[in-house]
């Protein structure tokens, strides 16, 4: 948030010659796109696109993993010691054992639905290795963003301190789309939408769709819904 991203959009508004960016950012990195919209408010940044960006960790909004994650049950530190940095295929079983069925039967389900229809298995063979791409989560940032956002919801509190800095939502003042799943079951609705309450932008819409998580990005409803919407609400932003 304080290293990369300010050097990406530097190196960006350097190539292209413009004087304003929008950042658009998918589940955790939203959930990092507003840290640093909050932390560097006003130009050059001057759109906002969160897609199932989870920003309230309350317990009951975070289904599953509020449960998996309680600090009753769970000890992230007992993990970084365990792994250092926590392998993608354990990040990975996680999320699919949120729904089993969906993620370990349904999936090959479609697969051989439309092997036996007789259609193109591009899409299907280009999402698989995109879901089963995961990188390790350096053990650090696991280790915070279990206890300080998921355990202790310290974002919505504006307790979130990155080298000593406060990240205060209501900082962020540019135009913001926030959009989420009715199905997504890793961002609920609930976690999205606390956004709208938090941050200052007169310019701000709420956008639902009938998706989950991954299909929201990539599924028929993203083609048909998604990324028209986001074209659409950029072009009347966007000299």
């Amino acid at each position: 948030v304080l290293d990369y991203l300010p050097r990406a959009v530097k190196k960006v508004l350097r190539t292209s010659k413009a004087e304003e960016i929008t950042l658009l950012g998918y589940c955790m990195g939203g959930t990092m796109t507003a840290m640093y919209a909050a932390l560097f408010p006003g130009k050059p940044l001057r759109n906002l696109i969160l897609l199932t960006a989870p920003i309230d960790f309350s317990q009951e909004n975070t289904g599953l993993y509020g449960l998996w994650t309680s600090e009753k049950f769970f000890n992230p530190d007992h993990m970084v010691e365990a792994f250092r940095n926590i392998p993608g295929e354990l990040i990975d079983t996680g999320n699919r054992m949120a729904k089993p069925v969906t993620n370990y039967v349904g999936s090959y389900v479609t697969m051989w639905d439309r092997i036996l229809q007789g259609k193109s298995m591009d899409t299907w063979l280009a999402m698989n290795k995109w879901v089963n791409d995961g990188i390790p989560f350096p053990g650090a940032a696991f280790r915070q963003w279990i206890r300080e956002f998921y355990q202790q919801n310290k974002l919505v509190k504006g307790e979130i301190k990155l080298r000593g800095q406060r990240v205060d939502l209501s900082k962020i003042s540019c135009s913001v789309l926030n959009i989420a799943g009715k199905k997504d079951h890793i961002c609920t609705l609930p976690q999205a939408e606390a956004t709208m309450n938090l941050i200052s932008s007169d310019d701000k819409e709420f956008f639902v769709l009938d998706a989950g998580h991954v299909g929201l990005l990539t599924g028929s409803e993203a083609k048909k819904t998604l990324w028209p919407k986001v074209s659409s609400w950029l072009e009347l932003r966007s000299n």
